[in-house]
């Protein structure tokens, strides 16, 4: 018999409640809606660790983990079924019990500045204030303009977004796919390459969350999942994993197939940009966790685990 009855029943998604959060569990109900007539849907809203710490950088709280973390064991509970998240906020390893269960179509996943003037981020004047809350961009912003004024950015979508169109900041970078979900593709200056902004690990892509054991959500969700999404970013949290890293560095990651093969990119770098590794592999798909995993090998072959030792 199918895990999934004539009779679905009824599934509960545990959410961050910011509007991008909300967004895409919104997104993930009516796709599971449309695709399971019968099957009823409820958000939980769940406030973690990093909603509640506003005031400076993660790794002051933990790191990504603060994202996750109350939602998990939410899950763990029992209290909810399925978790949505933004798979870049996800620790490679997860909590005890759980699995990404799909993985869906990726959307952009680069990053993207957002200036209050329109400016390109070369033509930015010198000088000028640019907020960000991520250890990675920081760290490449600076190679690319040492000479502006780069400052810590945190908040919501909304709050990042009012506080350049006040002037506070002159510009700021966020992801990309992010303002392409809200609707504020419009207030987006220019999306900025891999080779000049190397993404973080898993940007652009949703991760559906469950209880390892439970095969009725993974048959529910099973038709979101995207093969292409999968095998890029098992590549990413390879390499992620391999590193072993936190918040306290910056590290970025990207993976693409293209024409059948599979490139893979790594990152490992110090805040102020005095040292910045990259290593880049090619190869078939089918050994993506292979080749994330021996780009972070050579990253720390090549020095990294030093940078990681001295800032994790």
């Amino acid at each position: 018999m199918s895990a999934v009855s004539e009779n679905p029943g009824k599934v509960v998604i545990g959410t961050r409640g910011s509007a991008l959060a909300r967004w895409q569990a919104e997104h993930i109900k009516s796709r599971l809606e449309q695709l399971h007539p019968g099957l009823e849907v409820t958000l939980s809203i769940i406030v973690t660790e990093g909603d509640r710490f506003q005031a400076g950088p993660l790794i002051e709280v933990g790191g990504k983990a603060v994202w996750v973390k109350d939602i998990e064991i939410a899950l763990q509970e029992g209290r909810v079924d399925l978790a949505v998240h933004s798979l870049k906020d996800v620790p490679a390893e997860l909590a005890p019990g759980l699995d990404l269960v799909a993985i869906p179509p990726r959307a952009d996943a680069r990053d993207a500045l957002v200036s209050g003037n329109g400016f390109l981020l070369m033509d930015l004047p010198r000088g000028a204030r640019v907020g960000t809350s991520s250890l990675r961009r920081v760290c490449q912003l600076r190679a690319l303009r040492p000479d502006l004024q780069v400052e810590v950015l945190r908040g919501n979508v909304d709050t990042r977004l009012r506080r350049v169109a006040e002037g506070i900041f002159d510009a700021a970078l966020l992801a990309a796919a992010g303002l392409d979900r809200l609707g504020y593709t419009d207030r987006i200056t220019e999306r900025l390459d891999a080779v000049r902004m190397l993404p973080a690990i898993g940007q652009g892509a949703l991760a559906l969350e469950g209880r390892a054991d439970d095969a009725r959500i993974r048959a529910l969700t099973a038709p979101l999942a995207d093969a292409a999404a999968r095998t890029t970013t098992r590549a990413e949290r390879a390499l992620l994993a391999a590193l072993g890293g936190s918040c306290r560095t910056p590290i970025g990651g990207h993976a693409r197939l293209e024409q059948g093969r599979l490139f893979v990119e790594g990152l490992v770098g110090r805040p102020d940009a005095s040292v910045i590794l990259r290593e880049k592999l090619e190869g078939s798909p089918e050994n993506a966790e292979a080749l994330g995993t021996e780009v972070g090998q050579r990253l720390l072959a090549q020095g990294a685990r030093q940078i990681l030792d001295e800032l994790g």
